[in-house]
């Protein structure tokens, strides 16, 4: 056998290992969701049940549907908005670049690396101070804010592959600033817009801390939810896990329809230029 073939099949099967080691806990997650509460032991963890049981499902879902609209109300504008506003930063300081845009730039990408936690009671402060406190708007405010740093980075990035002639030759045309975003960066952008989203998208969703503290019962994302399905005493694994898979299924189909556009946007910037 050539010692080409060998190294392939090799390589095959320590990735057969890695992914079979990387899904043993969504299937203890998928076959615990299906068992009844007698069935949950800790000798029976690896069976599969002996009868299907969606009661943990029905029972998840009542108690997390006000809360999983509450994430799609937070998720959808947030991730919209940062996009947006990154994909006009990007533009801005890859194309009309200007004196300190290069110091601005990297103000902003500061941004990324201040601890939530070090902001927290400010930002609390803040939020009360403009009536935001323990709303959703206020958790979108907050979301764009932070997501502007990353979002510019990438659209940065993805811009400076574009030719700056084609934006020349838009400018001796008469085409203004506006005009060429709307008319030329844009309709390039839609693979960037889609490797963003997918990014603000799954980080918004995902947020905890200012979830839980900018926030009471009745505003909280499904993540602060989840958490709180488990009980003070005893925890029902059936309705804990079938939670964790509901709260995980919109970032899941997000990806999964998306995929496609994730890596040929991300393949992108690399070969532009």
């Amino acid at each position: 056998m050539p010692k080409g073939t060998v190294s392939r099949y090799l390589l095959y099967s320590l990735l057969v290992v890695l992914a079979a080691l990387f899904l043993v806990p969504v299937y203890v997650m998928l076959i615990t969701s299906l068992k009844g509460v007698k069935e949950i032991t800790l000798d029976q963890m690896w069976r599969l049940p002996s009868a299907l049981d969606f009661s943990g499902y029905k029972e998840a879902y009542t108690k997390l549907v006000p809360n999983l609209r509450n994430s799609f109300l937070l998720a959808i504008p947030a991730t919209v908005l940062s996009s947006l506003l990154g994909s006009m930063n990007g533009y801005v300081l890859s194309k009309w670049t200007f004196r300190g845009s290069n110091l601005l730039f990297a103000l902003m990408l500061f941004g990324m690396f201040i601890p939530y936690q070090s902001v927290l009671i400010p930002l609390i402060q803040f939020m009360q101070s403009i009536r935001l406190y323990n709303s959703i708007p206020g958790l979108v405010l907050v979301h764009i804010v932070y997501g502007l740093p990353i979002c510019t980075l990438m659209f940065r990035n993805f811009y400076v592959g574009i030719p700056t002639e084609m934006l020349e030759a838009a400018r001796i045309d008469g085409t203004g600033f506006f005009g060429i975003y709307r008319r030329i960066m844009l309709p390039l952008s839609m693979t960037g817009f889609v490797v963003v989203g997918i990014w603000q998208f799954t980080s918004v969703w995902n947020e905890f801390l200012f979830a839980v503290t900018l926030t009471t019962q009745k505003q909280q994302p499904i993540m602060v939810a989840l958490q709180n399905l488990s009980g003070s005493q005893i925890v029902q694994w059936n309705v804990q896990m079938a939670g964790a898979l509901l709260a995980a299924l919109p970032t899941l189909l997000v990806y999964v329809l998306l995929s496609r556009y994730f890596v040929r946007g991300l393949l992108a910037g690399s070969i532009k230029g």
